[in-house]
């Protein structure tokens, strides 16, 4: 299977889906004529036109606000927030109504729409080009909410959120756009939305991650598996719905479980894993539920020292799995 970084899986997913139905377009600023900030849209343009490409004003409230109508019609919007930091002027569109006119209209209307949002830190983005977003949306029923780690992940979870007809949250990290690559199959898949993906087997301490971090927990299980320690590392890839089976069959056979996100620590994903893992497995337990996440200040900061030492890291994952493992 070829090689691919995570933007070209991302784009590819958007190319097939748009090939395939019509009905399928994609909006935001700079989508259009630049091809996205990211390149993530690149050659949309020439490809399909302005009315499927299509360039926005810098106002998120209205870009989700057009979106969310296009899906009312029958359309399949994709449209783009260029920064997770950018999303809260929309956030009425999304959390206030698209969330919810599912329910509200006993299922006369629903949403088929994706936002795709790049988000997280690592890039010396600074205050607003560095935010996770992702605890915000997860509190809200109505969205499903995913955020892979690797091209192939991007590529059929993002083919199957446009294919959903509820409102997805597709969360894209920013470092691994181009940083990672992985092998995607050239014909067509699908990956379930909900489900879960143990990266690497073990049998000592399951770490539960998402996004980037997900690689630094596999580069610190190779790091600990040198000293002994067998570490099992599962991959959410959809924060909502949570797969709750894998999570909580995994930490029955380690007995272990550290929980790694670069969000604030707290209200974020990691302590609705952790309340999950205590109502459902509390008695398989052999050391406590141990959170590694990003501090809890307002941003992620600028500067390169202050950032690394916001950011959790191969090291710092390492060191947890530790002091878990001496339990």
């Amino acid at each position: 299977m070829p090689l691919k970084s995570v933007i070209e899986a991302v784009r590819e997913a958007m190319l097939e889906e748009m090939r395939r139905d019509e009905k399928v377009f994609v909006m935001g600023e700079d989508v259009g004529l630049r091809g996205g900030v990211f390149l993530a849209t690149q050659g949309f343009l020439e490809e399909f036109g302005q009315a499927r490409a299509l360039d926005t004003p810098l106002a998120e409230a209205s870009i989700m606000g057009i979106a969310l109508g296009a899906a009312f019609r029958g359309l399949r919007p994709i449209p783009e927030v260029e920064f997770a930091d950018f999303v809260w002027p929309s956030v009425n569109q999304l959390i206030g109504e698209a969330a919810r006119v599912c329910y509200g209209t006993n299922g006369a209307l629903s949403v088929p729409m994706v936002v795709r949002i790049p988000y997280g830190g690592g890039i010396r983005g600074g205050l607003f080009h560095s935010q996770n977003v992702e605890a915000y949306f997860c509190h809200t029923p109505g969205l499903k909410v995913i955020a892979p780690a690797t091209p192939y992940d991007a590529k059929g979870l993002l083919k199957s959120a446009i294919r959903d007809d509820n409102p997805v949250v597709f969360l894209e990290h920013k470092k691994t756009y181009r940083l990672v690559r992985g092998e995607v199959p050239e014909e067509e898949y699908l990956l379930p939305i909900g489900k879960a993906d143990v990266k690497r087997a073990g049998d000592n301490v399951t770490v539960v991650s998402y996004g980037l971090m997900l690689h630094y927990c596999l580069e610190a299980a190779e790091v600990v598996a040198a000293e002994g320690i067998d570490v099992e590392v599962v991959d959410l890839r959809t924060l909502k719905p949570l797969d709750k089976e894998t999570v909580v069959e995994s930490v029955k056979k380690t007995a272990k479980l550290l929980i790694v996100h670069e969000d604030n620590l707290t209200g974020g994903v990691g302590a609705e894993v952790a309340a999950l893992v205590a109502d459902e497995a509390f008695e398989y337990l052999d050391g406590p539920i141990t959170r590694l996440c990003g501090p809890d200040v307002p941003t992620m900061p600028f500067a390169q020292p202050l950032e690394d030492a916001y950011m959790p890291n191969t090291e710092k994952v390492a060191e947890a799995l530790r002091k878990l493992a001496a339990y």
